[in-house]
């Protein structure tokens, strides 16, 4: 049997993850409190005694305005953590799974990302995710970096779905930005991506795999906040849950300033991915739906 490490298990895609790569092999999963990713002789040790034959790094530091600040720790997680998987992968001769962010872009384009275009990160989040890819494609020669963007879990605390939600439940009137544009993700169809590209790369040949390379996944369609934050609110109608909300405003970039700069363009280019999982991805507005069902079954039973 096939032994996984998994990272990130009490995060948004870790939590996802958890679940569907048993049929994989035997997961071994690590949150926050197991495994301090800012500690290098941590990292190595958990390495050393699962022996896994996949890493799959589904960990991050994820606060994006935060890091502008915690340049360091960021860098620690995000950049010199799986620089450190990919080596103790590559002793072992095993694969790694890391997942990346169309935040490593500046977002200046017009047309979908593709993996072999110029990197560009405008803020500090980015910088430390790209100093993570650069690691692990340096070295570990059976690597996947997947990027992907705008992620919404059930899993988790916070991501833009929940805290709609949330605004949505105790406010009549709502300020959205409308000119930036990407494309939500629902996890559980990234961690089925996973699973598939990690049930592929287990049959490639160590040191030569022709999987090895950075692919781009997300769901299907683009859209602005403001839309998406409209259709969140069109879609838990329909659930009922309870909303208060009667007004989504579309706003700048500039009439809400952040910390950290937002890519104004953040699609990525699936093609390269679909050729590898051989099927149409999910488009973005059903995803939404099936995560909203979810929460709301889970909100029912669990009151």
């Amino acid at each position: 049997m096939m032994r996984i490490l998994l990272t990130g298990i009490g995060g948004q895609l870790g939590g996802e993850l958890q679940q569907i790569l048993t049929p994989l092999g035997e997961v071994t999963g690590v949150n926050r409190q197991s495994l301090d990713l800012a500690q290098p002789t941590q990292i190595r040790q958990i390495i050393g005694e699962v022996k896994p034959d996949i890493i799959v790094n589904a960990a991050a530091y994820t606060a994006v305005d935060k890091a502008e600040t915690e340049i360091e720790l960021a860098n620690a997680i995000n950049g010199n953590a799986p620089t450190i998987m990919a080596e103790e992968a590559h002793k072992l001769g095993a694969a790694i799974i890391h997942v990346s962010t169309d935040y490593v872009f500046d977002g200046q384009k017009n047309t979908p990302y593709k993996e072999d275009d110029t990197t560009n990160p405008i803020n500090a989040y980015g910088r430390s995710k790209l100093l993570g890819e650069e690691g692990v494609k340096s070295h570990c020669h059976r690597y996947i970096i997947l990027r992907t963007a705008w992620v919404y879990s059930c899993y988790g605390n916070g991501n833009f779905v929940k805290t709609m939600l949330r605004l949505g439940a105790e406010r009549e009137e709502i300020r959205v930005v409308v000119d930036q544009v990407g494309t939500p993700t629902w996890t559980r169809d990234i961690a089925q991506a996973i699973l598939q590209l990690g049930k592929k790369i287990t049959l490639d040949i160590p040191d030569n795999s022709s999987l090895t390379g950075i692919y781009h996944f997300t769901n299907s369609g683009a859209i602005s906040w403001y839309d998406f934050a409209v259709s969140i609110f069109e879609e838990a109608e329909k659930l009922g849950f309870p909303l208060k909300v009667q007004r989504v405003i579309p706003i700048t970039t500039s009439e809400y300033p952040t910390p950290a700069a937002r890519p104004a363009y953040s699609v990525l280019s699936n093609q390269k991915i679909s050729k590898i999982l051989g099927n149409n991805l999910p488009y973005w507005r059903n995803g939404l739906r099936q995560m909203l069902q979810q929460l709301y079954s889970e909100s029912v039973i669990s009151s």
